[in-house]
């Protein structure tokens, strides 16, 4: 089996499931734990998916420049600052960080 028939084959998978979940009904959704799942399991993947971009690198954990300015966007969200100064802020922190030399 290639890479494109596995691509083509999760695909349908996942548009069946997509379809299987377009029939479940409302009222199923609209209870308290499903609803709470649905809205934590967005975060959860999101962190995961953040998580594995700055610490990920050629197979194995890596702590760079990435990791600092990742956590000054933290603060940054926590102390509900502008999207746009959370990114500018955390990208001059891994440019500095990499600028002297103190990480890759």
């Amino acid at each position: 089996m290639t890479i494109w028939q596995v691509v083509i084959a999760a695909s349908i998978a996942v548009l069946g499931l997509k379809l299987l979940g377009s029939l479940v009904p409302a009222s199923v959704l609209e209870r308290p734990r499903p609803a709470r799942i649905a809205d934590l399991l967005t975060v959860a993947l999101l962190a995961a998916l953040v998580a594995v971009q700055t610490l990920e690198r050629e197979g194995g954990i890596q702590l760079d420049a990435r990791v600092p300015a990742l956590a000054v966007a933290a603060v940054l969200f926590a102390l509900r600052a502008p999207f746009a100064l959370v990114v500018v802020a955390a990208a001059a922190v891994a440019a500095l960080l990499r600028a002297l030399g103190w990480a890759a």
